[in-house]
This record gives structure tokens, sequence and C-alpha cells, in this order.
């Protein structure tokens, strides 16, 4: 299993490119999957379906699956702010990329997104977690750097330089043990 993190600021332009790298990665077919962070609540479960019942009656987990879809969904009885290593740990090992978008502050290895334009700092010269830089300002970087600058608006150049660099990105759990 390879993961690689995403980073950047709101707005910057993770999620597009997470969406843009899937169908790139499977279209070299690599079997994908993502891990979001998310900062707020959110559901994906609908009032009045089964599954909501069963949550809303105290089903600390639901597992819903058809011969097409597995959903697990977890209530924690109290805020739990989970490390992405425990979100990677909880995905099918027969994966051949996680995309991780957010986590910024992991330890994981990641590609930063950054855009000129959003008038947000850079995170590359201060974390050396960063593999490479997305942009779509590239003259504009603030600080010179020997990493990769890759073309935000290339996708499809960006997945080519992930499975090209694969070795960079293997996971070992072991690594990353408590």
């Amino acid at each position: 299993m390879k993961v690689v993190g995403f980073a950047g600021y709101s707005g910057s332009g993770k999620t597009t490119l997470v969406e843009q790298l899937i169908p790139a990665l499977k279209w070299r077919g690599l079997r994908v999957s993502v891990v979001k962070h998310a900062h707020h609540q959110f559901d994906i479960d609908h009032p009045g379906k089964d599954t909501w019942r069963h949550r809303e009656a105290g089903a600390f987990e639901v597992v819903a699956a058809s011969p097409n879809r597995l959903v697990l969904m977890r209530e924690f009885e109290r805020p739990a702010e989970l490390k992405v290593h425990q979100l990677i740990a909880e995905l099918y090992d027969g994966v051949d990329w996680v995309l991780v978008e957010g986590f910024k502050d992991s330890d994981l290895h990641k590609i930063e997104i950054w855009r000129e334009a959003s008038g947000k700092p850079a995170r590359y010269p201060d974390d050396p977690f960063i593999a490479a830089i997305a942009t779509d300002s590239a003259a504009a970087l603030p600080v010179p750097t020997g990493r990769p600058v890759l073309d935000l608006n290339q996708p499809d150049d960006v997945a080519a330089w992930l499975v090209d660099n694969g070795e960079r990105f293997d996971y070992s759990p072991e690594t990353y043990a408590p």
C-alpha cells in the first residue's frame, strides 16, 4: 500500500486534485482509497432509513452491506480526534494507493497544494514531510525549493509522478505504531 497526503489551506484545490487523481490512477490499473479529514459534524445517513434508526437508537456501530457496497458508521460517545494512521488501519489491505486529504500536520509524506492567489503562506519551508508542491503559480513560490514542483492543472502528470516515485510512499504500519 502506498499512502500520500494532500495538504493545503481551505479552497486551495485539494478536493479537486484528489477527485481528478482517482480516475488517473484507476486508468493505470490501480485500486484507490481515500481518507478525508472532516472538521465539522457530518452525516452520510438519512433520517428514517434503517441504519439511521439503528444509530439513533444508540448503536455504537452500524455496518450496512450490499453486493456492491459496505459502510461502517461508528458513533463516538464523546468527541474523538483520530490519528490518520488509525483511519488507514481501517482500510482494506488490498488497496494500491491511499489518498489522504487533510491531516496537514501528520507525519505522512504529502503534496502541498499552494496557490499564490490564496494569499496563504506556503507550508513546505517548515514541513519536512512535504515531498512535492502542486501549484498553479510555480514562479511565485515564496521560497526556493529542491522539491519537485508539479502543475496543479495537470492531474495526469501528478498521477504519473506519484507512480514513478511510488517507493517514496510505501506505507508500513509498524513505522507508525503507538
